[in-house]
């Protein structure tokens, strides 16, 4: 049973921000450490941080000749069953590491030259330089590493959607990147049929198809053995009719040993350009929604818009309007914005904001309000107003009011109706000019037409409808 059925929250997964795991077995998804490294949200920024900070630590030991205290690292990489995602078949088990499998992947990686070499310098390397050492196993320690992370990133989401949690649950074991150890606590926790559940954010998870030695090896190393063949005009290249000279992939293959870890190793250390070449790739993007489960995303959306369209306005139906808003925007703007909390207190509680997203954009315009408006927006702030009269400059006060340069100055203001829009805009123009910060007036028409025209491939309308909102209120 997935947990928005067991909560009864009466959302599909695109209107979710974590994976809506069945408790009952795993999702053949993975927590990616390369993945995560590549994503620019805060929350996925801190969590890498404390992946590198432990294999840093391990790597450090090791080299100093300590190895007795970096195998002691290893005795807290358990057979993780709490976030669901994996290779288990029926009920999830954690296959990834158990505690002889820790054993092995220390042992192999202090008799490694790789390490020696300096070859391994991130936790994902292990996957292609590492015997017995798959994606499995990567996403296994990673969930162990981040246990913290993932337990903080759950309580909010449970606030979020009025999901009740245990408390004084112990938290199990976590890397601390501050001290560089283990600590464990007690602290409130997601507990379901006794069992401890780890939401995880769609947006990180992956099917681990990126850092693989098979796509090194295919991509990268064979395309660089091609062409040294061809400079040295080996006898493994080929003529065409034409007299094009050429060599293929797979007579290269038939060269290579059948250990290709161990070639991987070797070929790598002769040449580390290729792998900081592979490394580099930065096209990685986040599942669609389409990716995560079968939904029809048509009547996911006709049924958002039936429900805003019979919501009335007004203070009695604030909460619905609330929480249909938050599963929205949720939808339209994933995987740009992520991580969304609900009532963030700022000011030790003086200012609420309704809803905060973390900005994870790596493209469009949520990207290049930082990078090419220089508007700061580590976070995108949203306040939902579902009143039945015209909203007033008190209510656009209060959004710009809360803007800070630390934190960020891009928000929306999201309410029923605006009688007199270009008065509106003049108003936001207004708070633009003076430097107070963008605000982005959506109302239920214009909800309501991201919605219509709404693409889990193809971001190219809503990129374009909010690109006419913002020239409206910072061009003349």
């Amino acid at each position: 049973m997935k947990v928005s059925d067991i909560y009864n929250l009466g959302k599909s997964q695109a209107e979710l921000d974590f994976v809506d795991i069945n408790i009952l077995e795993d999702i053949p998804l993975f927590l990616d450490p390369f993945f995560l490294g590549s994503r620019n949200d805060k929350w996925s920024i801190n969590a890498s941080r404390t992946v590198k900070s432990f294999f840093q630590k391990v790597i450090d030991l090791i080299i100093s000749g300590r190895e007795a205290e970096a195998k002691l690292l290893f005795e807290h990489l358990h057979e993780p069953n709490s976030t669901c995602l994996g290779m288990s078949i029926g009920v999830p088990r954690g296959r990834g590491v158990g505690n002889n499998d820790a054993d092995k992947i220390y042992e192999s990686l202090l008799h490694s030259r790789a390490i020696q070499t300096g070859l391994v310098q991130d936790i994902e390397d292990n996957v292609l330089f590492i015997d017995n050492f798959g994606k499995d196993k990567l996403s296994d320690m990673t969930t162990n590493i981040i246990t913290k992370h993932l337990i903080e990133y759950t309580k909010s989401q449970c606030f979020l959607h009025n999901i009740s949690l245990t408390q004084n649950t112990p938290s199990g074991y976590y890397w601390d990147s501050s001290s560089e150890s283990w600590l464990t606590e007690y602290t409130d926790m997601l507990v379901v049929d006794n069992k401890k559940i780890l939401l995880v954010p769609k947006g990180i998870v992956s099917f681990a198809k990126s850092y693989t030695p098979e796509r090194y090896l295919q991509h990268y190393v064979l395309n660089f053995l091609q062409n040294e063949h061809l400079q040295l005009n080996t006898l493994l290249v080929e003529k065409r009719a034409n007299g094009t000279k050429y060599v293929t992939k797979k007579k290269i293959l038939e060269e290579i040993p059948s250990d290709k870890k161990d070639f991987l190793r070797k070929f790598t250390i002769d040449h580390p350009e290729v792998l900081e070449e592979f490394k580099s790739y930065d096209n990685l993007e986040s599942l669609k929604n389409l990716e995560f489960s079968e939904i029809n995303l048509k009547q996911v959306k006709e049924s958002l818009i039936n429900r805003l369209q019979k919501t009335p306005a007004g203070k009695e139906s604030a909460d619905e309007f609330h929480n249909l808003i938050i599963g929205i925007l949720e939808l339209i703007f994933y995987p740009h914005l992520l991580n969304p909390i609900k009532e963030f207190k700022r000011h030790n509680g003086r200012k609420r904001i309704d809803i905060t997203f973390d900005n994870g954009a790596k493209e469009g315009i949520f990207y290049r309000f930082s990078n090419n408006m220089q508007i700061p927006c580590s976070y995108i702030f949203v306040e939902c107003k579902n009143y039945s009269t015209e909203i007033a400059n008190p209510e656009l006060d209060q959004l710009g009011g809360r803007f800070s340069t630390n934190n960020g100055k891009v928000g929306f203001l999201i309410c029923r109706k605006i009688d007199d829009e270009n008065l509106f805009i003049e108003r936001c123009k207004d708070t633009f000019k003076d430097g107070r910060g963008l605000i982005i007036p959506l109302t239920d028409k214009d909800i309501v037409d991201l919605l219509n025209n709404y693409n889990d491939w193809d971001y190219t309308y809503t990129e374009k409808y909010l690109s006419n909102i913002v020239r409206k209120i910072t061009i003349g």
